[in-house]
């Protein structure tokens, strides 16, 4: 099942879409918390705006060197233990969202990942029963400055400015998430590629390691490493990040005004 948040101009809905990704059945409210029902109103994905498919109302943890290839071209090793960092929730946008670069930061790269969209609350889960607690998953773009991420010796200010953390285009509730591939492409040109199935720390043992440090909450989202090939983009690029079995998010990036 694939669930949109959406807008027509009004406040946000959110629907089901069909297989093809062409038409969104409206439902009642958020399921996250609500049950599903149906509307009886139907959009076609074209004419509405896809919003970022969920604003984590308490916290996105951002996992580090999760893909041993890209921990080797950023100069350093995989850990033993997931490496966490959060990310506040007003980086998060949605698909066709701007990435807005500002003036504090000369050297921005995208890394593309797959998303966890947390389902219930959880505390101290197994990594046997870790996967229970998922509602779906979704597509992310980690922006990273690295400049700053180099020069404040923490990832606070690189990982979290407002707009870099895109999510989209919507949530995918059945997958399996080590049977993935996450493919980035930088104005066209494909500069990632790489299977879910390497990542070094899968998303149960991730679950796992966040909730015992984190209480999670309905809607809390969970990155979980990018491949390698990460690379710089500035204003007037596009950065699409595809996994196969949810979709295209797609983000232009702008300077700041």
């Amino acid at each position: 099942m694939r669930i949109a948040r959406f807008t027509t101009g009004d406040d946000p809905a959110y629907g089901l879409v069909d297989g093809a990704g062409e038409k969104i059945a409206e439902i009642t409210g958020d399921p996250l918390y609500t049950r599903i029902e149906l509307t009886g109103a139907t959009h076609l994905v074209e004419d509405v705006r896809l919003l970022a498919p969920v604003i984590p109302r308490s916290k996105v943890i951002g996992i580090g060197r999760n893909y041993a290839e890209h921990a080797k071209e950023m100069g350093g090793e995989t850990s033993a233990n997931p490496l966490m960092f959060l990310i506040p929730n007003t980086a998060v946008v949605g698909p066709g969202d701007p990435v807005v670069i500002p003036a504090i930061t000369d050297e921005v790269h995208y890394e593309g990942e797959l998303a966890v969209v947390i389902g219930r609350v959880a505390k101290d889960v197994p990594a046997d029963e870790a996967l229970s607690t998922v509602f779906g998953y979704t597509v992310a773009n980690d922006v990273t400055a690295r400049d700053l991420q180099s020069n404040d010796g923490q990832w606070a200010r690189a990982k979290g400015l407002d707009t870099f953390c895109p999510l989209g285009p919507w949530i995918e509730t059945d997958l399996d998430p080590a049977a993935c591939r996450i493919t980035t492409r930088l104005d066209g040109e494909v500069v990632q590629d790489g299977p879910t199935a390497d990542m070094v720390h899968g998303v149960a043992e991730l679950i796992a390691h966040a909730s015992q440090a984190f209480t999670l909450l309905p809607g809390d989202v969970i990155l979980t490493g990018t491949p390698a090939g990460v690379g710089p983009v500035g204003a007037g690029q596009r950065v699409e990040v595809e996994i196969d079995q949810i979709g295209v998010l797609s983000n232009p990036f702008v300077a700041a005004d």
